[in-house]
């Protein structure tokens, strides 16, 4: 995926790559010359720094619909020679969203593009999965025959035919079809063996029944297409099969082991609450084998005992990655007293790494959560910096509990956020006494498109008690 630097927050390409609100319509209205090329450059050079989670899908095509701008730049992107080479689908996938986004709203053009493309393009299916819940029967009947013609006939083509077929996020335009063709009937018929196959045949070997077997076999390669390690599974493996005789072992493991043995002993000692896991687990925080450091933190952060919890008291002082889980676990468990310590860990880290930093999300929760009301400055700060688009909604929660002004300030920019979740928590909260509020709740009600969450927050306010 295309990972290009972000610009500034208060400038318009900024704005438009955070996909934030209000403040980018009034950018694009006094710099129109400018608007488009810089919608283009984001919907092009997807800025999102984790496409499965941020979304701009439909804040990009109201933006579109807002300029009513022109589809030459999209087009030339989909159908350039780059195409052929570059298989990657985030190199299309935005500018392909965004389109059936458009379609949704009835733009001809839009959903023209997408029939080319899913015809000729590299990334087709993409393309066909967004025509699946958009087009009409006909229109999808008659792209049957020229995405057929990608597989070619015999066996090897059949059983690519058969893997897209049993692929397919949207089974809709296979379906119609099948109805036609003999070979997306087999298609079917040979994705729900493979299907079958699958349940009844083992994915690849296991340990045996006993503690030493499990932890002999977590140090195995993982099979292909994983990460290498085994040591979560191994441990929910250990949970089976270990036993309190079995305790002398996994303590010797846990301090001693190889690395992806000792990260499993680690894993199911902390998530037995043993007594020696606190311990086990400092000691293993600082190990240079990245996998046994990992697996302490995030099994010092699933903890639930009390001990736990007051050892995360003492820890969060340590300017480490253990003093950092340790704040972080506050942040999620603790009670009011600790509002100072996540307060002060949230401080330490936006000044040291800026507002992306890695373990932010869950510090902001924290403030939210325990109602650190001296925190919205900091808060408002990450809101404005950051580049995550989730990271800012999680940030604006937070303010709605911890900043008075919410409800007049930001929230009612958050109307017109990219995120559908920051969208709810506006119209659940911006003041109706603006008059760019009570105006967009009913665009928003009225909008085919808008997200059922969204929506229902939306009658809410508009029907409900002002």
């Amino acid at each position: 995926m295309f990972d290009p630097d972000i610009a500034p927050s208060g400038s318009l390409l900024g704005l438009l790559q955070r996909g934030r609100g209000d403040g980018t319509l009034h950018a694009l209205a006094a710099q129109p010359g400018e608007a488009l090329a810089a919608l283009e450059a984001c919907v092009l050079r997807d800025p999102r720094g984790d496409w499965q989670l941020e979304s701009r899908s439909l804040y990009y095509a109201r933006l579109y619909s807002e300029l009513e701008a022109g589809l030459d730049g999209i087009e030339q992107h989909l159908f350039h020679p780059d195409d052929l080479v570059d298989t990657d689908e985030h190199r299309t996938g935005l500018a392909l969203s965004v389109l059936g986004r458009l379609a949704g709203y009835g733009r001809r053009d839009a959903t023209g593009l997408l029939r080319r493309y899913a015809a000729v393009g590299t990334s087709w299916q993409w393309a066909l999965d967004e025509l699946a819940v958009r087009d009409d029967d006909a229109s999808l009947r008659r792209l049957g025959s020229a995405v057929l013609a990608r597989f070619p006939a015999g066996p090897e083509g059949d059983a690519q035919l058969a893997a897209a077929v049993r692929d397919a996020y949207e089974p809709r335009p296979w379906h119609l079809w099948a109805e036609e063709h003999e070979r997306v009937r087999r298609a079917f018929d040979d994705a729900s063996f493979h299907r079958w196959q699958r349940q009844l045949a083992p994915a690849g070997p296991t340990p045996g029944w006993s503690v030493g077997a499990v932890l002999e076999w977590a140090e195995q390669p993982g099979p292909a297409g994983s990460d290498g390690h085994r040591d979560a599974a191994a441990a929910r493996c250990l949970d089976a099969v270990a036993g309190p005789e079995d305790r002398p072992e996994l303590l010797a493991a846990a301090r001693f082991g190889p690395a992806t043995a000792r990260a499993a002993a680690l894993r199911h000692l902390a998530g037995k609450e043993d007594p020696a896991a606190l311990e086990l687990i400092e000691a293993a925080a600082g190990a240079p084998e990245r996998r046994v450091a990992d697996a302490a933190l995030c099994s010092f952060e699933r903890m639930r005992d009390t001990r736990s919890l007051d050892r995360a008291r003492l820890w969060s002082a340590r300017d480490d990655a253990l003093g950092a889980a340790a704040a972080r676990m506050l942040a999620a468990r603790g009670g009011e007293a600790d509002a100072p310590r996540v307060l002060a860990a949230l401080r330490n880290l936006v000044r040291r790494e800026g507002a992306d930093a890695a373990g932010m999300g869950p510090l902001v929760d924290g403030a939210g959560r325990l109602a650190v009301t001296c925190a919205a400055p900091l808060l408002r700060h990450v809101y404005r910096e950051t580049a995550s688009s989730q990271l800012r909604g999680r940030a604006a929660r937070a303010l709605a509990v911890t900043d008075p002004a919410f409800a007049s300030g930001f929230a009612v920019e958050c109307l017109w956020d990219c995120e559908e979740s920051t969208r709810s928590l506006a119209a659940a909260h911006a003041a109706i006494g603006d008059v760019r509020v009570l105006a967009r709740l009913r665009r928003l009600a009225a909008d085919p498109a808008e997200e059922a969450e969204v929506q229902s927050a939306v009658r809410g306010r508009l029907h409900g008690p002002r």
